[in-house]
């Protein structure tokens, strides 16, 4: 386990201009993210995605006392939706020549919601929006000085076989194996991603039990039996709010996690391909990549041409709703 000593003294030298966007950044690990940097870095520029306008409202009056050197700015809209993806990417373009962090962590517990793009929300939110949102702002992030990095925010290390036959997996009622096909899915869409980009650094992470509040999604009654769950575990299960932006803060900014094209610290991890440096990593909530459990299934998914497969479902469906693969 990377020791949280570790985990702040990097984080206590990040650069003094950084620009970020956090999707999912109004409540939870996104969140909690998002004021680290803010605490951190000491002239921020940060974006941040959501749907409450007055939780955004609170939390741009806490970061204005934080941190009064800051630059903010919160951007409602439902990015379950790929149009509105497309429409949140274009009015950042308009304003930000680069960007250095892209962190998300846009996600529902509500299994059973559709969209108005006929999109199961849970798939588009965790695979199709994010996917939307790495290609559509890759060109910031190569534009940028020094730092360039990804940050998923799921289940990073765990990973599992790819068996349903389409991605909005509707028709998985194992939950364990959706996590699983899903965690794959996100690590290969960044593999994808990182194709495109070899100078940008991407993450998928596990950031484990964490208060996060989506257990909003849930009816009244699951609310309250998440609740009295939560505040049971807490004690010895619940990694602490500052603790996750802690730890999420130095994925998005250390140099163990660096571009295969970029500057990397001397512990560079090992990537998802089995090689040190090699710029896709997919970590647990300790700070420490997969191991070779991992790395087999994810190898076992190429041999498959599963990543060609993961890729072409969502691509087929970013351009039924869009008429094209990214901006």
């Amino acid at each position: 386990m990377v020791d949280l000593t570790t985990v702040k003294t990097s984080n206590t030298n990040l650069p003094s201009h950084l620009t970020a966007v956090f999707v999912g950044g109004t409540s939870g690990i996104g969140l909690y993210t998002l004021l680290a940097l803010a605490r951190h870095c000491a002239h921020p520029t940060i974006y941040f995605i959501g749907r409450s306008q007055p939780a955004a409202d609170r939390i741009l009056t806490d970061l204005r006392t934080l941190n009064p050197n800051g630059t903010y700015k919160f951007i409602p809209s439902d990015v379950a939706l790929i149009k509105n993806v497309d429409a949140v990417c274009e009015e950042i373009k308009r304003d930000e020549k680069y960007i250095n962090i892209l962190v998300q962590s846009q996600g529902t517990m509500s299994t059973g919601q559709e969209t108005a793009e006929n999109m199961h929300a849970t798939a588009s939110l965790v695979l199709h929006s994010r996917m939307r949102f790495q290609l559509n702002l890759l060109p910031l992030l190569q534009a940028a000085p020094g730092l360039k990095r990804v940050v998923s925010i799921f289940t990073g290390t765990k990973e599992g076989p790819i068996t349903a036959t389409e991605l909005q997996m509707r028709s998985l009622r194992n939950p364990l194996k959706a996590r699983g096909q899903a965690a794959s899915a996100v690590t290969l869409l960044l593999e994808e991603a990182q194709r495109r980009a070899k100078d940008v650094g991407f993450v998928h992470t596990y950031p484990g039990f964490v208060s996060t509040g989506i257990g909003r999604d849930f009816g009244m009654v699951a609310r309250m039996v998440a609740k009295v769950a939560e505040t049971v575990v807490r004690p010895w299960l619940y990694v602490p709010e500052e603790e996750s932006g802690e730890r999420n803060l130095w994925l998005a900014t250390s140099g163990r996690f660096a571009a295969e094209e970029g500057d990397k610290g001397v512990d560079a991890a090992v990537g998802t391909d089995g090689k040190v440096g090699s710029g896709v990593y997919t970590v647990d909530e300790k700070g420490e990549s997969g191991g070779e459990a991992v790395l087999k299934v994810l190898q076992e998914l190429r041999e498959q041409k599963k990543d060609e497969w993961v890729w072409d479902e969502i691509r087929k469906e970013l351009v039924r709703i869009t008429g094209k693969e990214s901006l």
